[in-house]
């Protein structure tokens, strides 16, 4: 989330995306009003939300006084409608200027990252064959235990003990009291 010190100059620059944008309905105008009205009454009053809400006025004139009006009552105010934007509609959170200049500062190779994304999954390089072998021996492994006969379970028994330590408690558990069966 945004830096609460630094709310009120990131307002005065996202303030003319935020009267621009389509996105910026009078639906979502009047949920962060009533947000902030409701939660925070120091900040917006009754009649100040009032005015704010009125429907008579459009949307395009009430926006930019609403931006206004809480750049003027400080950088609490300024904080809380981000709050609220976030809250409400994290799109336009997420595509404010301020936001977009965050996220190339953080990451500059940002788009870079995005193409080599799919690397970050590939959790080997031995390919589908490697997994088909383990898979088949672990359940080579499992038919092994659950349909061999009593001399074959005896001898897992010790194994089992032994590939328990590294498991969670749960597991453990279960996994010894199988191997005491």
């Amino acid at each position: 989330m945004t830096d609460i010190y630094d709310c009120h100059e990131k307002l005065q620059r996202d303030a003319q995306f935020l009267c621009s944008h389509q996105r910026m309905d009078t639906e979502l105008v009047d949920r962060l009003v009533l947000q902030l009205n409701r939660i925070y009454p120091q900040i917006l009053s009754d009649k100040e939300a009032h005015r704010f809400r009125n429907l008579s006025v459009p949307t395009e004139v009430r926006l930019p006084e609403l931006l206004t009006h809480l750049y003027l009552k400080g950088e609490e105010a300024c904080h809380e409608f981000y709050r609220g934007l976030h809250i409400h509609a994290e799109d336009v959170y997420t595509s404010l200027p301020t936001r977009v200049r965050q996220r190339d500062i953080a990451d500059p190779k940002w788009t870079v990252n995005v193409t080599s994304s799919p690397e970050r999954f590939v959790l080997n390089d031995r390919g589908p064959m490697f997994f088909l072998s383990c898979f088949s021996f672990l359940f080579g492994v499992a038919l092994l235990y659950y349909y061999g006969e009593d001399d074959t379970l005896r001898s897992t028994g010790p194994f089992l003990h032994c590939s328990a330590t590294a498991l969670g408690k749960g597991a453990k558990d279960v996994l010894i009291s199988y191997a005491e069966v």
